[in-house]
């Protein structure tokens, strides 16, 4: 799992034209990430935000939003000497419903961070997951993007399939406004054929449901 999240970051490091002077995995999940794309873009990987663990497994999920944003909070702590006055790359494997990412963000930039831009491990989550409840979501209208696209069209199910194909201008407008929702100087996620190549299996042998709507289909594979 480590090696295809350094190969993801990697891989989305060499892609960015972006300026910033280090970049930082929030722990533990982007830390893989951040590794790679530390490489790849050539920038130093810092730990400008470390994670306090004598409070909640990372397993622990508390039920309700207002205990998650206390684990939250307490669980990252930023490190102001290497944050001020910095532009600053955070690694992360997803965004759900977006509200912890937000609080963390305000907090980053109170610690001195000049600018904050996030990286996205996987592509935006526009379905929820009907398998194994990858996203916790009780409802689709907990994803952020649904409420963005809800907002947009009057309906949280209309054209998704545009909002989910990468660099389409319904994909660029949903991930633009997310990143103005969150407080975020730039926002960006790996794209799908990206994700699926840092696995090294076929796309129809990996569920991305979550991402574009289509399922593990073996029968379409040769062995």
């Amino acid at each position: 799992m480590e090696a295809v999240r350094e190969r993801n970051g990697k891989r989305m490091g060499e892609d960015d034209d972006t300026e910033a002077d280090l970049v930082c995995g929030i722990p533990d999940s982007g830390v893989g990430m951040a590794l790679g794309y530390a490489e790849g873009h050539k920038i130093p990987y810092k730990r400008a935000v470390l994670k306090y663990t004598p409070t909640w497994p990372r397993s622990f999920t508390p039920s309700d939003q207002t205990h998650r944003n206390l684990v939250a909070k307490m669980k990252l702590i930023p490190n102001e000497a290497l944050l001020d006055g910095q532009r600053v790359v955070f690694c992360d494997d997803s965004i759900v419903r977006g509200t912890q990412l937000r609080d963390n963000v305000r907090t980053f930039f109170e610690a001195g961070a000049k600018e904050v831009h996030v990286r996205i491990s996987c592509p935006p989550l526009v379905y929820g997951c009907p398998f194994i409840g990858f996203t916790s979501s009780k409802s689709d209208m907990e994803l952020i993007t649904r409420r963005i696209i809800h907002d947009f069209e009057g309906d949280d199910r209309k054209n998704l399939d545009k909002y989910a194909t990468t660099d389409s201008p319904e994909y660029r407008r949903m991930v633009d406004e997310i990143a103005r929702r969150l407080g975020l100087t730039t926002l960006r996620f790996a794209k799908i054929e990206t994700l699926v190549e840092s696995i090294g299996l076929p796309k129809c042998k990996v569920c991305t449901h979550c991402f574009d709507g289509s399922s593990y289909s073996p029968c379409k594979c040769r062995e």
